[in-house]
């Protein structure tokens, strides 16, 4: 005990650096964004559909290759319609990934299994070096 006393400043140090250096680790596994190179493996492996739930400007200055275009606004109406097989996996896409987290609520009620937001968004694919096609 008289060991704690002594170095009750060394003491604190070390724990508040454990925890700016654990900080960012635990921020990542809350954000339950997927990431670009899991994006890419479950398109390629498993077909996954890629929906962009960005507004149609956004999505003709730059969307990933084959994804489908269904506004946040419109995805409880619009997406039995662009993902037939609830079995498959979706992957829900925007810029940054805020609005594509919130469309997984959407997903989930409406029966999709396997529902990911691609973490960050395109501004995590462009930074991953993945290609964008424009309309």
């Amino acid at each position: 005990m008289k060991f704690f006393l002594d170095n009750w400043m060394l003491i604190a140090l070390v724990l508040t650096s454990g925890a700016l250096l654990l900080a960012p680790v635990l921020q990542n596994a809350s954000s339950g964004g997927l990431s670009a190179n899991d994006a890419v493996s479950l398109i390629n492996r498993e077909k996954a559909v890629v929906v962009d739930v960005c507004e149609p400007a956004e999505f003709a200055a730059g969307h990933i290759v084959g994804s489908k275009n269904i506004p946040l606004a419109d995805l409880q109406a619009k997406l039995a319609a662009a993902a037939k097989n609830k079995g498959l996996p979706l992957i829900l896409v925007c810029q940054s990934g805020a609005r594509s987290a919130r469309a997984m609520a959407t997903a989930k009620t409406l029966g999709y299994e396997q529902v990911h937001s691609l973490g960050g968004g395109l501004t995590a694919w462009k930074s991953a070096g993945l290609p964008l096609e424009k309309v």
